[in-house]
């Protein structure tokens, strides 16, 4: 297949494709997508091997927002069912974080609900940071917190925050259907501000909140101008009582030719596959991480995830290895570039110059996280709405992660 072939010598070359070769991708048929997933996977083992990242949530805050995105449970005016404290102490968050670490994650994703944090936030999360770092100062630390302010993205550097996360979720155009409280400028600034820190920089993307197949490209066309070392991808998981509660239009497919699309345009860029994973991949999950090199192991914010060992098991079945932290996620040359920022570890691996690739960093926070339906499946080829549980343990509860 033509298209194939020249996105495939695009992405081993880091050659950008076009937009109308992107969206190419998108409107491929279920014939050809063995062909797409095969061809994004050899861009994905070009640049990380064939190691995968495991990255693992704390929820620091949950619930009781001021904002309104759409598609979220802790958003204004959320009637979802999901669980509501405020911040957990220190000691708290390491010991959630411990759990993580012990099941292979190399990287602790500090997130937090709200429009951004105060000056006391951050002193809050520095303090955890400290924690958590002194329990393991090999594990990476990534800070979802929301809007910065002026400084704030130094002072967590200094912390030891190695990456923040801060996602443009959905196209600029559309960006005010989805959001009124604050704009997409807003996100651009302050994924802007994380830069200019020196921390390194995730960003991604949430599909399936009935955007079109333009939108999706310009939002991850977006993305790569603004070179984040980690894309997650997150496919929405509709919550009752959010206005996108009857979103239900993503297949297993669809999915991997989005996650296809992103490796194309990002191809020497950590792409993880962040929340909602399990709901729409769902037995295919497999096949996404021959494009995606990093997951999220185990529970998200507000839903649970696939229980930690499934997620291990799924990684070593499919002939892939868990990254250690001893390596590095970004390819040498990204390395270089972000000197001071994550993963700057030396490179290692089968290398060859501008080809060679590393083993090890990135980050990034899925959204809240789903419904449980009162419905049965739906029929095989439809979206499915009965396998998403509101999240009821882990952090902030008596209940361990994935009990």
């Amino acid at each position: 297949m033509d298209l194939l072939d020249t996105l495939t010598d695009k992405g081993l070359r880091r050659e950008l494709p076009t937009r109308e070769e992107a969206l190419a991708v998108l409107a491929t048929t279920d014939d050809e997508l063995l062909d797409v997933v095969a061809a994004a996977g050899r861009v994905r083992r070009q640049w990380f091997g064939r190691r995968v990242k495991l990255n693992y949530l704390v929820n620091l805050k949950s619930g009781l927002c001021p904002e309104d995105c759409s598609y979220c449970s802790q958003r204004l005016g959320s009637k979802a069912e999901i669980l509501k404290y405020t911040w957990l102490k220190p000691d708290q968050a390491a010991e959630a974080a411990a759990a993580g670490v012990a099941g292979g994650a190399k990287r602790v994703c500090l997130v937090a609900s709200g429009r951004g944090p105060t000056d006391r936030d951050i002193d809050r999360v520095a303090d955890t940071i400290a924690a958590i770092k002194g329990a393991d100062e090999q594990v990476e630390v990534c800070a979802c917190l929301g809007l910065l302010s002026d400084n704030q993205a130094e002072r967590l550097k200094a912390a030891g925050a190695d990456a923040y996360n801060h996602n443009l979720n959905t196209s600029e155009s559309t960006y005010g259907d989805i959001t009124t409280t604050h704009t997409y400028a807003d996100r651009v600034d302050t994924v802007a501000k994380a830069h200019g820190a020196g921390l390194s920089a995730c960003s991604g993307l949430i599909a399936g909140m009935g955007e079109s197949d333009e939108d999706l490209v310009d939002v991850v066309f977006a993305l790569r101008e603004l070179d984040p070392d980690s894309v997650p991808v997150n496919f929405l998981i509709p919550f009752e009582g959010t206005p996108l509660a009857e979103e239900w239009n993503l297949t297993p497919q669809r999915c991997l030719r989005i996650l296809a699309m992103v490796r194309f345009v990002c191809p020497d860029i950590e792409v993880r596959i962040a929340g909602g994973r399990e709901v729409h991949l769902r037995s295919m999950q497999p096949l996404g991480l021959h494009i995606a090199n990093s997951i999220f192991l185990g529970d998200y914010l507000t839903s649970e995830g696939q229980a930690g060992q499934a997620d291990l098991d799924m990684i070593k079945d499919a002939g892939f290895e868990v990254e250690g932290a001893e390596q590095t996620t970004l390819p040498r040359h990204r390395v270089t570039a972000s000197a001071g920022g994550c993963g700057g570890a030396s490179a290692c691996g089968d290398q060859n110059d501008d080809t060679a690739h590393a083993c090890g960093t990135g980050g990034g926070c899925g959204p809240c996280g789903g419904h449980q339906a009162d419905e049965a499946a739906t029929e095989d080829d439809e979206a499915r709405t009965d396998l998403v549980r509101v999240r009821r343990r882990g952090a902030g509860t008596e209940l361990a992660p994935n009990a």
